[in-house]
């Protein structure tokens, strides 16, 4: 063997398939973590002391993880967002960082828009209600000609936008960098700034990142300006909205409803949201489909190998690290 990788994303270890064979035929045992959820940081500590390289879902991976982990080369995140990960720390330690942008675009583009049909449509809640021996329908709202806003016009945002357009659904969007310029043309996309969106929008859906900047973009004042009808989706990251003031304003009907994928907490026990009729919820789910897990596995092993081989891989999150090694 040439040495150990630890595997801690679930849907990673539990699909066989050419994106475990690859470490295995370059040698490499893989080491699955014992935990059936993301592992904190004290027990990520505990696991990676004599690893080369970890392929790492959203696991806590702290400045003090990274010092137990002496042996460590490249921390494969298995996803896009590095918010769980000490960028710094692992720096300057000399650990590649990387990530697979695109891998799961589809597959949460998909998700958005079930998640957008199941709220405009109560389609949890009348599922409950027919269980119930309850028939009589709820009346709802259809995405035709109705306005979709998107913050955030990365890659899963431009899925989102090419499916919205064939809704027939109006298309706005906030991004500091602009989409393609064909994509504007067949999707008929605007630009707006967020306030802007928030306000003429009957369904905003949020794909941005989560940094500091965006902690918390929607808050009480922005949903404030959002329409009575209106309806929020959250697919990207849990600390991108003001948790407790959203369900103030789906509570007093400020909104029409929301429909997450992603907490600030994860699992999310206790959360007051889950109480509520009019807010749906999925147990971050967006990427989990077979097709995903195939293609971001393979990309995730890829970057981890390419690294444990001295080449430098298309997706490093922290390239310093590389200026790093030339001092």
């Amino acid at each position: 063997m040439t040495g150990k990788i630890l595997v801690t994303t679930r849907s990673f270890r539990k699909l066989d398939g050419p994106h475990q064979q690859i470490l295995r035929d370059a040698g490499y045992e893989i080491v699955n973590s014992p935990y059936a959820r993301r592992a904190t940081a004290d027990e990520l500590a505990e696991l990676v002391g004599d690893v080369e390289a970890v392929i790492m879902g959203l696991d806590e991976c702290t400045a003090p993880v990274i010092a137990h982990a002496e042996k460590l080369k490249v921390i494969s995140r298995y996803g896009i967002g590095i918010d769980n990960v000490d960028l710094s720390a692992a720096t300057a330690a000399g650990i590649v960082v990387t990530n697979t942008p695109g891998a799961n675009a589809l597959a949460v583009a998909e998700h958005t828009f079930a998640l957008m049909l199941a709220i405009a449509r109560s389609v949890p809640l009348q599922d409950r209600h027919v269980h119930a021996d309850d028939f009589a329908p709820i009346s709802g709202v259809e995405l035709y000609e109705s306005t979709l806003g998107l913050i955030g016009m990365g890659r899963i945002g431009r899925e989102v936008a090419l499916r919205a357009a064939a809704f027939g659904m109006r298309i706005l969007y906030y991004d500091p960098f602009p989409p393609p310029d064909d994509l504007l043309t067949q999707t008929g996309a605007e630009s707006r700034e967020v306030r802007d969106l928030l306000a003429e929008s009957d369904f905003v859906s949020l794909h941005a990142p989560l940094t500091d900047e965006s902690h918390h973009l929607i808050n009480a004042a922005t949903m404030a300006v959002m329409k009575p009808t209106a309806y929020l989706i959250n697919t990207a990251r849990g600390g991108l909205v003001d948790e407790a003031a959203l369900y103030t304003a789906l509570r007093d009907g400020q909104i029409a409803g929301a429909a997450f994928d992603v907490f600030a907490e994860e699992p999310p026990t206790g959360n007051p949201l889950l109480t509520l009729d009019n807010f749906i919820a999925t147990p971050h789910s967006g990427s989990a489909t077979r097709q995903t897990t195939l293609r971001m596995g393979l990309m995730a092993a890829q970057n981890a190998l390419m690294v444990l081989r001295g080449e430098r891989p298309p997706h490093v999150v922290n390239p310093q690290v590389y200026e790093r090694d030339q001092h």
